[in-house]
């Protein structure tokens, strides 16, 4: 496995691995299966995992803490805090408050079963509390030895720069993608210029570019995509265009649309690491070969023509999701 810099003092794997769906959102739970996943995450290289406290409410960073228990690997470890659930709900509440962002270290901590987080993100910005404030608090825990870096998640071109002036941010952790480019317009050229990380979450559309769901039905009712927007049939039939276009280029290279759409991200930038999540094994085999997949200049920039192309139809979220979004 390749690495990479998201900061000249944080280097990890160019593929990191999504953990939040070992716990909730996407079915129902397999511990044994996430060790399993996680073992050979591992054994791949890629070394570079991402949780947050409310993944599951808890029982996220507790399977890692026992995971690191047991196997005591070499890793980076990242986490967050700022979203409020209560256990079954979706409907959160934020708070980025200094008091409980160090409240919320301290849990994290004890669940992980480490004394230091190397990463350690505002998972949605507090438009209520100054994110000056929240900064400097969090620049205490960086001088207690109890968090290595400071990252921010969906924020703003804005809120970076009031953050980055307070104390240094070491990443920025914004969905992006094929279907999800956003961040193109404004926090990725800020995140190059002031020497910014970028992380990439749902770096494949929460497995709509893998092409699953042109052949198989939609997630079961227990999996929250049946909520969002562009996993709506009506969304999807149009949607699937995208799918059709990577699929054809995969097919031409002898690789897979998922390989496709991870390649193309490593593409954009050598700051930009996406943290693809899964928990089959054949998926992380897949995912971790992206890395060898290589796209010219011309077919990235006939990607970027059939983008212009294609509509992607539907929000990346419902309301209650597009809490402290860009905020």
């Amino acid at each position: 496995m390749q690495t990479r810099n998201l900061t000249p003092t944080l280097r990890v794997s160019a593929l990191g691995l999504g953990c939040m769906g070992m716990s909730e959102f996407y079915g129902p739970r397999d511990d044994r299966a996430a060790m399993a996943v996680l073992d050979n995450a591992l054994a791949l290289g890629m070394t570079f995992l991402d949780t947050a406290d409310t993944y599951g409410c808890g029982h996220n960073e507790e399977l890692l803490g026992k995971f690191i228990k047991s196997r005591k690997p070499t890793l980076t470890l990242a986490t967050k805090f700022g979203i409020v659930r209560q256990p079954g709900e979706y409907q959160r509440r934020l708070c980025n408050k200094p008091d409980y962002a160090r409240q919320s270290c301290e849990a994290s901590l004890k669940r992980l079963g480490v004394e230091h987080i190397d990463l350690f993100y505002v998972h949605r910005i507090d438009a209520s509390t100054p994110i000056e404030e929240t900064l400097f608090g969090l620049s205490k825990l960086v001088q207690a030895g109890k968090i290595g870096h400071i990252g921010l998640c969906e924020v703003s071109a804005e809120t970076l720069r009031r953050a980055h002036a307070v104390h240094p941010v070491a990443a920025v952790q914004t969905e992006y993608s094929l279907w999800s480019r956003d961040a193109e317009t404004s926090i990725l050229p800020l995140c190059n210029a002031l020497g910014i990380g970028f992380v990439a979450y749902s770096p494949l559309g929460r497995g709509f570019l893998t092409g699953r769901f042109q052949h198989q039905p939609l997630p079961d009712k227990a999996d929250f995509r049946r909520s969002l927007p562009r996993f709506q049939p009506e969304n999807m039939a149009i949607n699937h265009t995208l799918v059709g276009m990577l699929t054809r280029l995969a097919e031409r290279k002898g690789c897979k649309p998922s390989q496709i759409a991870l390649a193309w991200i490593l593409a954009q930038g050598e700051n930009i690491v996406p943290i693809p999540g899964t928990c089959n094994l054949s998926r992380l085999n897949e995912n971790a070969r992206a890395q060898d997949v290589q796209l010219s200049g011309a077919e990235q920039q006939a990607i970027r023509a059939a983008l212009s192309r294609i509509p992607i139809r539907g929000e990346r979220y419902t309301p209650e999701g597009m809490k402290g979004i860009n905020a």
